[in-house]
């Protein structure tokens, strides 16, 4: 293969091979060979696996429930809870905004289990497991949390309207989670801080 017709062979392969990276040349090359990488029997991002059948309708249309609880299967939005939109800067300089919201959810055991189960999944983090903020998994990096602690007086003296903003948009340090947790799960939220404050009638008949 010494030979320059040897060479010029063991060339062109060469860049035949290298070339099949190139996706006009891999659709040349899968023209002649019947098959290519490229085309595969999976599915695309976002891709439905399966169509829904005729005439079904989705589970949720993104509209609320008409109550807590309730199963939303596609209806026209039913709930009159839901308040209209308020800013950061609303609950620092115009906080009647928020105080003004009442809750429409009774803090019954179901409530309470509800807003534990997302307490555990999404509070805890920051503000620990009692509410307290120096229990919190994150407070060795950052110390300031224990300083607004979900127990203390501060929040305590904080209407259920203000905490239920505090979770939908977030202030200062606290980031929004209006985006991970729905309006009704707000309310059941603030239904179990309550209770970790010994103010919710679950800790009232804890102490019965």
């Amino acid at each position: 293969m010494s030979s320059a017709p040897g060479r010029l062979i063991c060339t062109v392969a060469l860049l035949a091979l290298a070339s099949g990276a190139c996706t006009p040349l891999d659709d040349a090359m899968a023209a002649i060979f019947g098959r290519s990488m490229r085309d595969q029997p999976s599915f695309d991002p976002y891709e439905m696996t399966l169509l829904p059948p005729e005439g079904t309708v989705p589970l949720s249309a993104g509209n609320y429930p008409a109550g807590h609880f309730d199963l939303n299967v596609g209806q026209p939005e039913g709930s009159t809870d839901v308040p209209p939109p308020f800013t950061e800067d609303d609950m620092a300089n115009r906080p009647v905004v928020v105080d003004s919201l009442t809750n429409p959810v009774p803090p019954t055991p179901e409530s309470l289990a509800r807003g534990e189960q997302l307490y555990e999944r999404v509070c805890i983090v920051c503000h620990g497991p009692d509410g307290a903020g120096t229990t919190g998994y994150i407070t060795e990096l950052f110390p300031i949390l224990a300083t607004y602690p979900l127990t203390g007086e501060s929040a305590m003296g904080r209407s259920d309207g203000y905490i239920y903003g505090m979770i939908r948009i977030g202030r200062v340090l606290m980031p929004a989670y209006g985006h991970q947790i729905s309006h009704y799960d707000r309310w059941h939220v603030v239904n179990y801080v309550r209770q970790l404050q010994g103010m919710g009638a679950g800790a009232e008949e804890a102490g019965n």
